[in-house]
């Protein structure tokens, strides 16, 4: 594998000679000229490309990804090291054509229209203005007859790719240009090979990269995600799927370091899978990549316990976005987007972006989407924005995952984050020295019934009778509500600590209780692909 990102293979727009170009300095760890820039992107993106005159137009446009490499070869450096002024200026004239292009479609038109959205952004704080898009968006644009697509179907060069819809019970589908998502592929496999697997995966010994995913489902992720690691150079791809403890023992007998991708509860059962396998295997285990959402603290501790040489790293994507963030170091859990494959967005109830160290909603907008664009999709994950990465390897956005919309706590007319809920709670019976729960537990979930006004956390352990005797013990059912009434309003944001506080909390009339079970218990409730939602709202 290379240690950067090699130019693009796509070739130039046609018409465009191969020394032309706007004569400007925009090599990397110059001080970029803004003006510059802004010349560079229209180079890029000519007037006649930048407002399709028709459906037909559209289906002739070159794609984004040549631009990315045209704008490589210009600036003599990979896209991913060029300064955020070169790169946010080509992003916004990619924006700009996208809006341009939407407005050819009558759904489209009216719904910018509606908006008060009549021209394509002049910036991207412009850009905020444009309408948010959630699932029912999706649903009505992109499935049916699909009256939201640009170009027709009946063109003949498109992928429907679904998900099982497993927080709202709908499924949901969404339509790709196949050749569009075959460029992101190798955009997001380039990255992911230079930035999470290169230095990790060494010596001369043949490289492997696996995943558990089920890469030939429709209803899965693997759809897309399974595209992007068939992408990464340098390493024999293996779409394993589901595996038992001799599939992998017979994987990991492959001479050779390995990486392995898979949902987070597939990774996690990777401690109890390996248990049968040679020292020489285990040690070749390198990277564990999984996937949206979070891994507990005790699975990572058993994994470590059992693959010595293991790092696990986030590979944060969706249905929607094959690649929406990479964590690159275990010292951090801030995620890297790819850069040039999606905008990616962290917002506030109004749309726009909220400040670094805040908390918002995650937001994408498909960069590489001529034939089906969809304008600033949820997806229904909440992020904190970080400071970006700047450089000189590595130029791009950075973000932290924190949570799914849907994990919140509804105390009368107060929500609560459920993922900070769980912090507090767990270092509340921490200090009590009644137990460790990131130690201790394989999976936790809140249980909350409206009705009866109770929530519990359910917390999956080895031995759920000593943990509830010595809770007892220590505690008693007081000191179990003292727990949450304290640690709670620790959970409201920043700007909402006016709403709750101890006292409060004791006069809502909740109960609160801490109940531990079995590992595989049922009364952990999982998804029909194995994901265990933090909560589990009972109305």
């Amino acid at each position: 594998m290379s240690t950067v990102h090699a130019p693009g293979t796509h070739p130039a727009p046609p018409g465009t000679p191969e020394t032309s170009g706007p004569a400007v300095a925009l090599a990397p760890g110059l001080p970029p000229d803004p003006d510059a820039a802004r010349d560079l992107a229209r180079h890029l993106i000519p007037d006649q490309e930048l407002r399709p005159a028709s459906v037909a137009a559209v289906s002739a446009l070159p794609s984004f990804a040549s631009k990315l490499a045209e704008c490589e070869r210009l600036c003599g450096a990979p896209y991913s090291t060029l300064s955020h002024t070169v790169q946010d200026a080509l992003v916004l004239r990619r924006l700009q054509q996208l809006v341009h292009t939407v407005r050819l479609n009558p759904l489209w038109r009216d719904r910018l229209d509606g908006a008060g959205i009549v021209r394509a952004p002049e910036s991207l704080a412009a850009w905020q203005r444009i309408p948010l898009s959630g699932k029912d968006v999706q649903r009505d644009f992109f499935m049916g007859t699909r009256p939201g697509l640009v170009v027709p179907l009946d063109e003949g060069r498109f992928e429907i790719v679904a998900s099982g819809g497993t927080s709202g019970g709908r499924p949901l589908e969404t339509v790709y240009s196949i050749r569009e998502l075959h460029d992101t592929y190798e955009i997001a496999g380039r990255f992911l090979g230079t930035y999470q697997l290169d230095g990790r995966l060494t010596g001369t010994d043949p490289k492997w990269l696996f995943t558990t995913l089920a890469d030939y489902q429709m209803w899965s992720s693997g759809t897309m995600v399974g595209g992007v690691l068939q992408n990464v150079p340098g390493v024999n791809y293996v779409g394993a799927g589901p595996v038992t403890a001799p599939v992998l023992e017979h994987m990991f007998s492959y001479r050779g370091p390995k990486a392995l991708m898979g949902i987070s509860a597939g990774i996690a059962i990777l401690g109890d899978l390996g248990a049968g396998m040679t020292q020489q295997a285990k040690e070749s285990f390198r990277v564990a990549l999984y996937g949206s959402g979070v891994l507990p603290h005790r699975k990572r501790a058993e994994l470590r316990a059992m693959y010595p040489n293991l790092e696990i790293l986030s590979y944060f994507a969706a249905t929607q976005a094959e690649t929406i963030g990479l964590q690159l170091s275990e010292d951090s859990p801030d995620l890297a987007a790819v850069p040039g494959l999606h905008l990616i967005e962290i917002v506030d109830e109004r749309g726009h972006w909220v400040e670094e160290g805040e908390e918002g909603e995650l937001v994408v907008t498909r960069l590489h989407a001529h034939e089906a664009p969809l304008l600033r999709l949820k997806l229904g994950d909440r992020m904190i924005r970080k400071p970006r990465v700047d450089g000189p390897a590595l130029r791009t956005e950075r973000f932290e995952f924190a949570g799914r919309t849907g994990d919140v706590l509804h105390i009368n007319d107060s929500q609560y984050s459920a993922a900070r809920a769980y912090a507090e709670v767990r270092g509340e019976l921490a200090a009590a020295e009644v137990v460790d729960l990131d130690d201790a537990a394989h999976e936790v979930q809140f249980v909350n019934v409206r009705e009866s006004r109770s929530i519990t956390l359910v917390a999956a352990v080895d031995d759920p009778v000593s943990l509830a005797f010595r809770m007892e013990t220590v505690l008693g059912a007081p000191g179990i509500q003292q727990v949450f009434v304290n640690a709670l309003p620790r959970a409201l944001s920043l700007f909402n600590h006016g709403e709750a506080n101890p006292a409060y909390m004791a006069q809502t009339g909740y109960t609160f209780d801490v109940k531990f079970v079995h590992r595989m218990s049922p009364e952990i409730k999982r998804t029909d692909v194995g994901k265990v939602p933090l909560v589990r709202d009972m109305g």
